[in-house]
């Protein structure tokens, strides 16, 4: 029985000092960078670096507000693309998907997971562009088909497996006597799904669109071959972007002899991990809303 308890004890100071160093890599993340961008922190104002649109590096000048703009827009028309058809898709595989089918679908879409970006950014050069092209030009618009619905298409099929996996298991978690209640009472089987299986999934599914948005905000080689680098805040889907991780990943390695201009590109990564956690940490408040209002947990 000592024993036991021994290894209990062993097992859990272990499993904490694991979680506890998890935790502290974030913060090691973020005050690494802050620390190599404080060189240009110190010869510019913040305000300055964030709502400037002027980005002339080699003149001193680091706006980053074009390329800020540029990540929301691409992750905004990724996820508003994605959300729908995902849970659209979640829905049918957890209620209305026969075995067989379930068996097929599934891991044909856990297979997108593990597809590399720049597999996703061919596919988008290839069939995504041109097909945004022709579309527009249908329409009387004119682009290159290198804009911001290119990427938005490409970011929301990346995030796909995510967001459909982690939904469907939710999903399928709802105890099968909710359902069967509400059968029983009169209601039909979508009016089951929508009313009851919906409500008591809904956490579940607000995380799975948490973790598509991280997937979506931080990717950078699909983006960066399909989204035309322009350093320039969007008007339209149609207008090219530039965001954060394409601006990062196609600068950093020749620039690393200029320091001010790697300081400032360290300041674009900070400004990347911030806005994660911080849309992380809102809709983790949001989530707790949605328990206590619908009496879950």
């Amino acid at each position: 029985m000592r024993f036991r308890r021994l290894k209990d004890l062993v097992a859990s100071r272990f499993m904490l000092a694991a979680t506890i160093f998890s935790a502290l890599l974030v913060v090691l993340i973020a005050a690494g960078l802050l620390q190599k961008s404080s060189l240009v922190l110190a010869m510019k104002p913040l305000t300055q670096l964030l709502f400037s649109s002027s980005w002339h590096p080699l003149s001193g000048e680091f706006g980053l507000y074009p390329f800020i703009m540029g990540t929301f827009w691409v992750t905004g028309v990724a996820m508003l693309i994605a959300i729908p058809l995902c849970l659209l898709v979640s829905i049918y595989l957890a209620e209305y998907a026969p075995s067989r089918t379930r068996g097929v679908v599934k891991p044909l879409i856990d297979l997108l997971a593990g597809i590399p970006s720049v597999v996703y950014g061919l596919l988008g050069v290839l069939i995504i562009v041109p097909f945004v092209k022709n579309i527009a030009s249908f329409f009387g618009s004119t682009t290159n088909g290198y804009n911001v619905l290119s990427g938005g298409i490409i970011l929301a099929i990346m995030v796909f497996p995510v967001i459909i996996s982690i939904s469907e298991e939710v999903i399928r978690t709802v105890p099968q006597g909710m359902r069967e209640t509400s059968l029983a009472l009169g209601a039909t089987r979508w009016q089951a799904t929508k009313l009851v299986v919906r409500r008591a999934a809904l956490p579940g599914i607000i995380a799975a669109i948490v973790l598509g948005f991280s997937r979506a905000f931080g990717e950078t080689m699909a983006v960066l071959m399909v989204v035309g680098n322009v350093a320039k805040v969007p008007s339209s889907v149609l207008d090219p972007a530039y965001p954060l991780t394409a601006l990062i990943a196609n600068n950093y390695g020749e620039m690393m002899s200029i320091p001010l201009y790697g300081s400032a590109l360290l300041l674009a990564a900070l400004v990347l991990l911030v806005v994660v956690f911080l849309f992380s940490l809102g809709a983790r408040l949001i989530l707790i809303r949605v328990e206590r209002s619908y009496g879950i947990g």
